[in-house]
């Protein structure tokens, strides 16, 4: 049994999976795919030592199989095939408001607990939705990362008819522009790499190169001055923020999603002047997975085309490296069984 546990200073090294029997609430999983996600690459590159554990096994994309139940769990069964949603809520605070999943005490598994880049992983039974026969493992795996962008959508109030503009083209941007068309959308995406925009045309979106054409004006073209209902800011990028404020109407939305450490500067008169709403979105919910996985099932989302390469768990470390070299890149899996 092999896991993938982070070693500090750019390494990934292939370690045992230990077989941890569940106890009450709790499910035990053969893992069959995990996806590399941004948070892990940050891992990889030491931006998070500071609360990741070392070694520590990574990863939080996970499909997998049900191998045994603690006591207690009715919810899933042995064989049954999941996604994981990866999040130990911890006790209960004030400040949640109910909203369990930004908790005060929430945790992270994959984070700041072992993640499931192993072949052997036991996780809370909350944690787990069932997926369709009809959908592969491989898909399975991407159900994660596409219920972010369910999340992101939900909170972004998409409906039929509007324009949407999505500033980032990597996986996530690529979901969030693939669940709105499904809201029956238009959607923009702006990035600069061009193979990213070359794939994002081949799946029905519209694109723009920032670098090349001015944003701001393809909008403002593309719509006949309308501009957008609501903007998508998952670039993590200074000139995504400066040019964020310049795309939507009048009571359009922002919806923060890309992670910001350090402050950046904010054109606070645009929400004054055209009464616009930011939006912060983080993670997701239960019913976030569950559209993730309706719309997983149908073909809406593309996932073939999104998955760049699958690597055996024993490529691991040779997979970050290709990550970091690959900027054409979108979703790399590592295969754990």
């Amino acid at each position: 049994m092999k896991s993938a546990q982070y070693q500090g200073d750019r390494s990934v090294a292939v370690g045992s999976s230990e077989v941890i029997k569940p106890g009450p609430g709790q499910a035990r999983l053969e893992v069959s795919f995990c996806g590399i996600c941004g948070t892990d690459i940050h891992i990889f590159h030491g931006a998070m030592d500071q609360r990741v554990s070392k070694p520590q096994i990574i990863g939080h994309e996970v499909s997998a199989t049900v191998a045994e139940v603690g006591d207690g769990v009715t919810s899933v069964a042995v064989g049954d095939r999941v996604a994981v949603r990866p999040l130990l809520f911890g006790d209960p605070s004030s400040f949640d408001k109910g909203h369990a999943h930004v908790g005060k005490n929430l945790k992270f598994i994959g984070i700041d607990m072992p993640g499931g880049m192993q072949s052997s992983w036991t996780v809370p039974d909350y944690t787990l939705h069932k997926l369709p026969d009809s959908l592969s493992m491989e898909h399975g795996a991407m159900i994660e990362p596409a219920a972010v962008a369910c999340h992101d959508v939900r909170l972004g109030e998409v409906k039929a008819g509007e324009t949407c503009v999505v500033i980032g083209g990597g996986p996530i941007g690529l979901l969030i522009a693939l669940v709105a068309i499904q809201k029956g959308a238009t959607v923009i995406l702006s990035e600069v790499n061009e193979s990213r925009l070359a794939l994002a045309e081949t799946l029905g979106i519209k694109v723009v190169n920032p670098i090349t054409t001015s944003l701001p004006d393809a909008v403002d073209k593309i719509t006949d001055g309308a501009m957008a209902d609501c903007v998508f800011e998952v670039s993590g990028s200074a000139p995504g923020v400066e040019v964020m404020t310049e795309l939507p109407n009048a009571r359009g939305r922002i919806v923060m999603v890309a992670i910001h450490p350090q402050p950046k500067p904010v054109n606070l008169f645009k929400f004054f002047w055209s009464e616009i709403k930011m939006i912060g979105a983080r993670l997701y919910e239960e019913q976030d997975f569950d559209e993730a996985i309706e719309l997983a099932s149908s073909g809406a989302l593309h996932l073939d085309k999104l998955i760049t390469k699958i690597s055996p768990i024993d490529e691991v470390q040779k997979t970050f490296e290709a990550i970091d070299a690959n900027p054409d890149g979108i979703k790399y899996l590592i295969q754990c069984n």
